[in-house]
């Protein structure tokens, strides 16, 4: 029986440890180092990100690591044909050298219109025998052992999965700083969570059922957010047909709606659907959005936040049972797909509040994304900046640009305006959305009003300024912060319990101050 020989198990621990670990963590840099060793070439970067040179070619310790790990299998392959099968320690090892070289080999070369499921036909199905043959052939000198390994078709879907949402985290969520980089490593999390080996044995099809919740500033990037999530499900693998299981196009697989742009009555029937003769207008039976999302897809409730206390009750259903059903009918239903929210309010004081309930909170944030603001961003790296806007020029002249040259030029005069013309602690207040405006702005103009230079100061109230200069007794200042309190609660009880008093006496203070 042959072994390895302790240098190629130590590569091989740290490759089987960088097969699986989160690779937007630098975790993923150091286990590269560990499988290189002397080899190894420092490239200045923590993590990968759409604005660093892996935009346009493959850095240079993964070529190496791939060159070494298709070197390195090939011999294994033949010492294990001439002297049995490898000991069950080192098989594991070996089978995830496999796995990592048929990753390299087929997956990551896969175009886009492959990973997002369009243009497939023959080139798919070139690419899966591809894949299968060769899997059998490096597994056969494992003999039995290799029945236990999980099929060709559940591996092949998991790697095209995992190739699918490095590609959509990569080209989603843009920026070089240390909160975008922490933001790509939890929307991983988010599919696949910390331990992607069990997400293989038992989890990929089970993660649906947990609701992902999304906060962070206006403007923060909220939607992209959940497009990387939602675009990344997994999709099983037919290998009889030679196709993934899949008959909707991407657009109906991530389904996103904005409440706060809806009444309760219209978003009611359009997330459960309805019966024909359900209401006065329903003349014929509607799908709703729950209804339309298959299994590998998602639904994006923006503004969660907004949603009407009544309407959160029917929701909670969702997230509890899976079930619903249309209005006019009792039949119940079963949501497919998986289900995203996001806010930019603190839903703790909307819970203290009674805006919000707690048991559909807790519903949702089992899994939890936080976009970090711009500022943010920036005052870990101030240079960041500079790669945000080239990605949004290129957005803003059209992906791809026939001429780099014009993507340059225009971010440069982008950046000059912002030097020239904002002070260096501008605190970005509309985030990303804001800096795309700003270029947009730039390129039409050559220049930009920032919000604060538009919009005069909201005037404070009188009691406030009384209040500042000692003029106010204990009581009345109560009185005003009462009346404050209950007109932003709309209520007397919710306004007791954000104030900490019985409901008689913010009543008595609120009449008061008339």
């Amino acid at each position: 029986m042959p072994t390895l020989i302790p240098t190629e198990r130590r590569q091989l621990v740290s490759l089987s440890e960088l097969s699986y670990c989160n690779p937007f963590e630098p975790r993923r840099i150091e286990l590269e180092q560990q499988v290189l060793g002397d080899r190894f070439v420092e490239e200045n970067v923590n993590a990968w990100s759409r604005t660093e040179a892996t935009d346009r070619q493959e850095r240079v310790n993964v070529v190496r690591i791939n060159e070494w790990a298709t070197a390195l299998a090939a011999e294994l392959h033949e010492r294990q044909l001439r002297a049995g099968p490898l000991a069950a320690v080192d098989a594991a090892l070996y089978d995830d050298l496999v796995t990592y070289l048929l990753y390299y080999q087929h997956l990551a070369p896969m175009s886009r219109p492959l990973l997002a499921f369009t243009g497939e036909g023959d080139r798919l199905a070139q690419v899966w025998r591809a894949f299968q043959q060769q899997r059998r052939s490096l597994l056969e000198p494992l003999g039995p052992a290799a029945q236990a390994l999980p099929s060709d078709a559940h591996l092949f879907a998991c790697l095209h999965q995992v190739r699918r949402a490095f590609t959509n985290i990569f080209d989603f969520l843009i920026g070089e700083s240390a909160p975008a980089t922490r933001l790509r490593a939890s929307v991983w999390q988010s599919l696949f969570t910390h331990d992607l080996r069990r997400y293989r044995r038992t989890l990929y099809n089970r993660m649906t059922e947990l609701a992902t919740l999304i906060t962070g500033p206006s403007g923060s990037g909220k939607e992209l957010i959940a497009q990387a999530i939602g675009r990344s499900q997994y999709v099983p693998f037919d290998p009889k047909r030679q196709r993934f299981e899949i008959a909707v196009g991407a657009e109906e697989r991530f389904i996103a709606v904005n409440l706060a742009a809806l009444s309760p009555t219209l978003i009611e029937s359009e997330l459960f659907g309805h019966r024909k003769g359900a209401f006065t207008g329903a003349i014929a039976d509607h799908v709703g959005w729950l209804e339309r999302c298959p299994a590998s897809g998602a639904v994006f409730l923006d503004e969660i936040g907004e949603l009407d206390l009544a309407l959160q009750v029917k929701l909670l259903r969702v997230t509890q049972s899976r079930d619903y059903s249309r209005l006019g009918e009792s039949t119940p239903r079963r949501f497919a797909g998986k289900l995203l929210a996001a806010t930019n309010r603190d839903l703790a004081s909307e819970m203290h509040g009674g805006r919000f309930r707690e048991d559909l909170y807790y519903r949702l944030c089992s899994d939890r994304v936080q976009a970090p603001a711009l500022v943010e961003q920036l005052a870990d790296r101030p240079a960041a900046l500079g790669g945000l806007v080239r990605y949004l020029a290129r957005k803003v002249l059209g992906d791809p640009v026939a001429d780099e040259g014009e993507v340059e030029q225009l971010a440069a005069e982008v950046e000059g305006w912002i030097t020239l013309r904002l002070p260096a602690n501008y605190g970005w207040p509309g985030n990303i959305r804001e800096l795309e405006q700003c270029v947009r702005s730039v390129l039409v103009r050559h220049e930009y009003q920032p919000p604060s230079a538009t919009v005069p100061p909201p005037s404070r109230p009188t009691w406030l300024i009384a209040a500042e200069r000692g003029e106010l007794s204990a009581n009345e200042l109560l009185s005003a912060y009462c009346r404050l309190v209950f007109t932003q609660t709309g209520g007397y009880e919710p306004a007791a319990r954000v104030l900490g008093l019985d409901r008689r006496t913010v009543k008595c203070h609120v009449e008061r101050q008339g």
